[in-house]
């Protein structure tokens, strides 16, 4: 949350911190801004997206070599030109902009207060800024050991870019919970909050660390902790392409993304999954196997769509591996001071490796002896480098912010993982091992097959765009399906929606039923497929309207469907792959056909890096 991104060479810095804060956009967009050194400080910012500062910046002087920028989702203060980065201290010498929240702010900003400091703005940024420069100032020291002591004092996250009008050759950064990228250039260096800003400058990268500060000088990177004491930095190469990152022209990320599937779900399984002869090859779940296999338990810890992949996880791993599988949202799971005890397996499933709640989750289950696994897409990131072991998912980046192309490359993993300690433990016979592998390698074709279908669910979308509500239901491993349906629906179109057990209709949502409310059921062929078609039946007793996503070949459903979407037939265990696309696609066009930017949905942002 919060895009941040800087630079430091013998370019001018604006046109590279501009495009830099577009490529951040899906981080935050309530406002954005940026602060240039040339021959004095300049600091320009607007609420809204970065085009409306763009706008408002033609025709003034946005020289200099040295800037930062930052684009912005509310925390502290609402989104507002006051509120918005980079915030100024009150001398005037130092520009800071801030990704994360700090804690213990509103002590700080009284004891600021006290000494007649005055502030522009609410937030936490502008007084952790003006504390820095108070220690500075107090102490006779440099910038960079007055950062530190200050760092020392506050709680809470943060990555940070700051700039002195008097040294227009250094930017000081520093990171703790929020992620931060240097981008090594011959004689510059790129800053930014992830690689997209950087990749088409330099493939060469360092990962700044937890508690490390970072000098960085257009010819010079320098990386210490807290303590003082110098690190060595790590340079990483970049495996992303600037393709990677651009619409190729699509109308928005969202759609590309869903279109990308045949290939991410390819390249999840490639190099790992050989059919013919019947082997999966994943050195870090490899290495860890016996622990799996014998681990009294395993906790799934996720957020959003990933804890929905969790969800399908837990069946897939409770059916073949026949070991106890608890999935929890990470934001419970920290504070609800869970029994964890030696040998338990924690898979933290995250598409950025960033998300704040699932990394302190998996820090504190770690000092109590747990085995943690990571399932993360994002190569070098905070909790890859927390975790012991994992698999990366290979679906390249993800800028639109609702997760799609990593909630299907998050399935083939898990699924891969749960086959391959199945066979190992012996927990499922050959013949059934053999017709698994060769059903997840099909995958990829089907998934191309079900999104041919493309124009009739656009039309289908148009039909159903004004209403009110969506009900989702499934059954079995099509529960979790229904709920992140629901969720893309609400994130998109803004639509409340809400997925349950088909069973549980019954229950009480049943009471919602009328002419009016669309309920779509993921009906796919399984063992409960009889089951779910009576709740077809008990929709249209009470005139409901059915929306029907199910298995090619099925004749009974669609006598009892409004309108149906059809994908190919394939084992209850994969199935999620193919059943989720059309609610993507649903979910899209709804949006689409309501006006609404389905790439930066209202008050979302990606890589949720705050609590």
């Amino acid at each position: 949350m919060c895009g941040i991104v800087g630079y430091i060479g013998s370019k001018d810095a604006y046109p590279v911190v501009l495009k830099g804060l577009k490529r951040l956009e899906y981080r935050g967009y309530d406002s954005a801004g940026v602060a240039l050194i040339n021959g004095g400080l300049k600091v320009y910012k607007k609420k809204g997206r970065v085009a409306d500062l763009e706008e408002t910046l033609i025709g003034k002087d946005v020289s200099g070599h040295i800037g930062i920028g930052h684009t912005r989702w509310a925390t502290h203060g609402e989104p507002s030109d006051r509120n918005a980065h980079p915030h100024v201290s009150n001398s005037g010498n130092f520009a800071m902009i801030h990704n994360g929240i700090i804690e213990n702010y509103a002590q700080i900003k009284n004891e600021l207060l006290k000494k007649g400091y005055t502030f522009k703005s609410d937030t936490d940024t502008e007084v952790l800024l003006n504390f820095i420069e108070d220690i500075k100032k107090n102490n006779e020291g440099t910038l960079e050991e007055a950062l530190r002591y200050a760092l020392k004092r506050i709680t809470g996250a943060y990555c940070i870019l700051l700039i002195d009008k008097d040294d227009p050759h250094t930017i000081i950064a520093a990171r703790k919970g929020s992620p931060l990228v240097i981008g090594i250039g011959k004689n510059e260096h790129f800053l930014a909050s992830d690689a997209s800003p950087i990749v088409e400058y330099t493939k060469e990268v360092v990962y700044v660390n937890d508690y490390e500060i970072a000098i960085v000088r257009a010819d010079e990177l320098i990386l210490k902790n807290l303590g003082n004491e110098k690190q060595t930095p790590f340079i990483t190469k970049l495996d992303v392409e600037l393709a990677a990152i651009e619409k190729g022209g699509y109308d928005h990320f969202m759609l590309k993304e869903i279109f990308e599937q045949p290939q991410t779900i390819y390249d999840c399984l490639r190099g790992r999954l050989d059919a013919d002869k019947g082997t999966i090859t994943m050195s870090g779940i490899q290495q860890y196997a016996e622990q799996i296999m014998h681990a009294p338990r395993i906790i799934m810890i996720a957020c959003g769509t990933s804890w929905h992949a969790g969800l399908v996880a837990e069946y897939i791993f409770e059916e073949l591996c026949r070991i106890p599988v608890e999935v929890e949202y990470a934001s419970e799971f920290r504070y609800r001071n869970p029994v964890i005890n030696k040998g338990d397996v924690i898979i933290a499933i995250s598409q950025s490796g960033e998300t704040a709640d699932t990394l302190v989750a998996i820090e504190k289950a770690k000092e109590q002896g747990a085995i943690i696994l990571g399932v993360l897409n994002v190569v070098g990131s905070s909790i890859a480098r927390v975790s012991h072991a994992g698999a990366y998912t290979h679906a390249g980046p993800e800028i639109g912010v609702a997760s799609t192309k990593a909630f299907t490359a998050q399935l083939a993993v898990l699924t891969m993982i749960a086959l391959k300690i199945a066979h190992q433990k012996q927990t499922i016979d050959e013949e059934r091992y053999h017709v698994l592998c060769k059903e997840l390698m099909a995958v990829p074709d089907k998934v191309a097959t079900v999104l041919e279908q493309n124009d009739n669910i656009k039309t289908l979308a148009q039909k159903y765009k004004d209403a009110h509500d969506f009900l989702y239901l499934g059954r079995g491993y099509n529960f979790p399906v229904a709920l992140e349906g629901a969720l893309k629906l609400k994130e998109i179109s803004y639509i409340h929606a809400e997925g349950y057990p088909a069973a549980e209709m019954k229950h009480g949502p049943i009471a919602l039923v009328d002419e009016t409310l669309p309920v779509v059921f993921v009906a796919t062929k399984d063992a409960y497929h009889q089951k779910i078609v009576s709740n077809m039946q008990e929709i249209k007793a009470r005139k409901g309207k059915v929306i029907s996503v199910i298995t090619e070949g099925d004749t009974v459903s669609p006598t009892l469907s409004d309108d149906v979407i059809i994908v190919p037939e394939a084992d209850e265990i994969v199935a999620p792959m193919l059943s989720v696309i059309p609610l993507q696609l649903l979910a899209y066009y709804v949006g689409v056909a309501k006006g609404y930017d389905v790439d930066k949905p209202r008050n979302l942002a990606k890589s949720v890096t705050v609590e």
